[in-house]
């Protein structure tokens, strides 16, 4: 049956936006994923946690259970003045993760401030900010001065692992590079073979971190 040259044109049209649609998808992905990237944020403050051991109240000093973003949970480890942040659905899941491994050797604890970066509604990495006390650099009473530095942890799935470090007193743009490492980095991480990166400048912070 012979097609009038009306239908043979409009089956032309139509094939060609099906092309056009099954392509589309492939182009544009990773550029909304990363243009949808933005920053929500939660605390690890006790009025936020409760107790690891079961307790229904928690402190600053205790190890504890903290809201996170998208139905995680945060789990703040304290092992000898020496913490630990990890991220998953419930402790169980978050305690098991590198992050909650990654001890440094000198005294260190985290802000409770925690930015999580957000690809749309999945979150992809937090960077908080942590302090690690310089045994090397103490004041006039005999304690250590803390060195401030940025810390991007990838998040689940692919496990929740330490990414990048990023000294704050050696970079007046921290926080923007934080940001850029999450964003850049977290989701083709692998943890466990993946070295962390140092981004920017180098500094005391840095060189405590990565001490064994």
């Amino acid at each position: 049956m012979k097609q009038h040259p009306q239908q043979s044109y409009l089956y032309a049209i139509a094939a060609v936006a099906l092309a056009a649609l099954c392509v589309l998808p492939l182009i544009t992905r990773d550029a909304i994923a990363r243009a949808a990237v933005g920053s929500s944020y939660s605390s690890t403050a006790a009025a936020n946690c409760w107790s690891a051991d079961g307790k229904k109240n928690a402190d600053d000093q205790s190890s504890r259970i903290c809201r996170g973003k998208a139905g995680r949970v945060v789990f703040v480890n304290i092992d000898d003045l020496r913490e630990t942040v990890s991220v998953g659905r419930n402790r169980t899941e978050a305690a098991k993760e590198p992050a909650a491994q990654a001890l440094f050797a000198p005294f260190s604890s985290a802000a409770p401030r925690i930015e999580w970066r957000m690809a749309g509604s999945e979150p992809i990495a937090i960077i908080q900010r942590w302090q690690l006390a310089d045994q090397a650099d103490q004041d006039n009473n005999g304690r250590p001065r803390d060195k401030a530095l940025l810390i991007v942890t990838r998040l689940s799935p692919g496990g929740a692992c330490h990414v990048a470090y990023v000294d704050a007193a050696a970079n007046p743009n921290a926080n923007e590079l934080a940001r850029k490492a999450a964003d850049e980095t977290a989701r083709s991480f692998v943890c466990g073979k993946d070295p962390v990166k140092i981004i920017g400048n180098s500094g005391r912070a840095v060189q405590l971190a990565t001490q064994r």
